[in-house]
């Protein structure tokens, strides 16, 4: 089945497929606004959380580094709530923030009493449910602690940026700026939480600089979606 889908993606290597699911993530969220306005937003961050955090359990090389997935589809939620707070303000910015919070955790808290069933002798799913969803206490509470504190600080210093500068020719630098500091923030509470005692500190920031490094190359690479959207006219809004 999955030769089937996207075959010729199969052939090319990690990094250009990397780049393509950038820009089908980045065209994704576009649309997404494009079709549903504001409320398109609202649902890809939704969405973006349950998907980057079943992502993340992939493990690729990825131009000399050893990567998890998900830094990329994470990295659209951090594009959507500065496209929330540039169009529509600070406000809805963070009821999206707080929209992307109660998924998750309604996620963590769905799954783990769904494992809690007895499978049937005929079922071949739980092993493969378990993988994925019964996650480690600790990770968990990273994955959590990390979206809400540097969700709501991205939203807080777009706005600080903001104010002194303003204009649409700057719209890079609220973007970037907010982006790119608040995914600092993110990857430092992730990975002390979830790593820190757990692996030796030569490892701890190994992944911490790897995963840094490929969050800012998304964050720049976002750029010009971000303005794409500053001028998209929703169908429905």
């Amino acid at each position: 089945m999955k030769r089937m889908l996207f075959p010729l993606l199969n052939k090319f290597p990690n990094e250009a497929i990397w780049l393509i699911f950038a820009v089908v993530n980045f065209f994704g969220i576009s649309a997404f606004y494009k079709l549903f306005g504001k409320t398109g937003l609202f649902v890809w961050i939704g969405f973006g959380t349950v998907v980057a955090n079943i992502q993340v359990l992939k493990i690729i090389d990825f131009f000399g580094f050893t990567a998890t997935l998900g830094n990329i589809t994470y990295g659209t939620i951090f594009l959507a709530t500065d496209a929330l707070n540039e169009k529509y303000g600070k406000k809805l910015a963070n009821q999206a923030v707080w929209l992307g919070f109660m998924t998750l955790l309604s996620l963590v808290i769905i799954m783990q009493i769904t494992l809690r069933f007895h499978p049937h002798t005929i079922d071949n799913a739980h092993p493969h449910l378990e993988y994925l969803f019964n996650l480690v206490p600790r990770i968990a509470l990273a994955s959590l602690t990390a979206y809400l504190i540097s969700q709501f600080f991205d939203v807080y210093f777009f706005n600080k940026i903001k104010k002194r500068f303003d204009s649409d020719k700057m719209l890079w630098l609220r973007n970037n700026g907010s982006t790119i500091v608040s995914q600092l923030l993110d990857t430092l509470i992730f990975v002390t939480i979830a790593f820190w005692g757990v692996v030796s500190y030569s490892d701890w920031l190994n992944i911490m600089l790897t995963t840094y490094f490929i969050k800012v190359i998304v964050a720049l690479l976002d750029t010009p979606f971000m303005y794409w959207i500053k001028k998209i006219t929703p169908l429905n809004d």
